[in-house]
């Protein structure tokens, strides 16, 4: 039993949601002894869903393995390729023969939903007393995850809130090589090895809150919030700072790549018939990071390139840098105080 309350001790000591995971599974692995445990979460949309490891940990393994943050979704085994996986995202508890051992999967909920699944090979089918106890440890984790949400996430649209957006940034930017190095490390890690800041604000937001009123509003920063999870890939990591205000923080390998997901997000938001409303539309800013960027400093040269798009026709996607090389934005510059809204 002590050991059972130190693990849950330490599985609610952390914050951060990747070491939850990994400490999750080392406590399945210290308390039953399986072949193997793993966390498994699915990724993706529709039919592109995959299944993305979270942790793992095989038979005598002190460290779990994970995939990457930014790893390609189409390298990742898709959903139907685990067919006891997929039972457990129904809510059931799936078990079968894994050779000469036992496989069990259990379902991995959220408040709102079940996101990805627990899967242990046993030497020995799983007693009613280590079910129970599977359960139970997961029911803890379930609520614990549900205090990070409440913590971290904007209460209407689910997105990141402003007070992580910190530590994730500065998560990012200790993977982004000095200038003496950012050659050779595109060399060595291939595409990917880049990251962009993108600042989305809705246009002309205040008529629509002063014309329908605030229900409608709110209604349409949920909306757009969808359609920037449907327009973005599974790792990005999407914001809201407040009122209409929303960050991207993502990797890609070029300039290129980064506007041809803000233009993405900008036509569907286009394209999209809001109830009530209609069409709305949305000017984005974007910056890549620099080596020593300080959140701050990324926000501003963002903020910049949408203050630019606002002044200039809104409904675009303007980089930062593009704007400097062609004179117009100077590097160090400053915001002007028009009314953007």
């Amino acid at each position: 039993m002590s050991e059972l309350v130190e693990h849950l001790a330490e599985l609610t000591g952390f914050r951060d949601r990747d070491v939850l995971d990994v400490t999750l599974a080392g406590a399945f692995r210290d308390l039953l002894r399986p072949r193997s445990v793993a966390i498994y979460r699915v990724v993706g949309e529709g039919a592109h869903q995959r299944w993305l490891t979270r942790a793992k940990l095989q038979e005598g393994e002190a460290v779990a393995t994970a995939d990457p943050v930014w790893v390609d979704l189409d390298t990742l085994p898709a959903l139907a390729e685990h067919p006891a996986r997929v039972q457990a995202l129904s809510g059931q508890i799936a078990t079968g023969l894994d050779g000469d051992a036992t496989r069990s999967v259990f379902p991995l909920a959220t408040d709102r939903e079940v996101v990805g699944v627990l899967e242990m090979v046993t030497t020995r089918p799983l007693d009613g007393d280590a079910r129970r106890m599977v359960c139970s440890m997961l029911r803890i984790y379930r609520n614990f995850q549900g205090l990070l949400d409440y913590s971290e996430r904007d209460t209407l649209t689910g997105l990141l809130n402003r007070k992580t957006f910190d530590e994730s940034f500065l998560k990012i930017s200790s993977a982004i090589p000095t200038m003496g190095a950012v050659e050779g490390e595109r060399r060595s890690h291939g595409s990917g090895s880049r990251y962009w800041l993108g600042m989305i604000d809705i246009d002309h937001f205040k008529s629509v809150n002063d014309t329908y009123g605030h229900l409608i509003g709110d209604e349409v920063l949920l909306l757009l919030s969808r359609l920037m999870r449907s327009s973005f890939r599974f790792h990005d990591r999407l914001y809201r700072f407040g009122g209409e205000e929303f960050v991207v923080l993502m990797r890609c390998d070029s300039e290129g790549d980064a506007l041809g997901a803000f233009e993405r997000l900008r036509h569907n938001t286009m394209s999209y018939a809001f109830p009530q409303v209609g069409n709305i539309t949305v000017s984005v800013g974007f910056s890549e990071l620099k080596p020593g960027d300080s959140p701050s400093a990324a926000i501003e040269r963002a903020d910049k390139a949408v203050y630019y798009a606002k002044t200039h026709g809104r409904n675009q996607v303007r980089s930062h840098a593009g704007l400097v090389a062609r004179g117009e934005l100077e590097e160090g510059g400053k915001t002007g105080d028009v009314e953007l809204f």
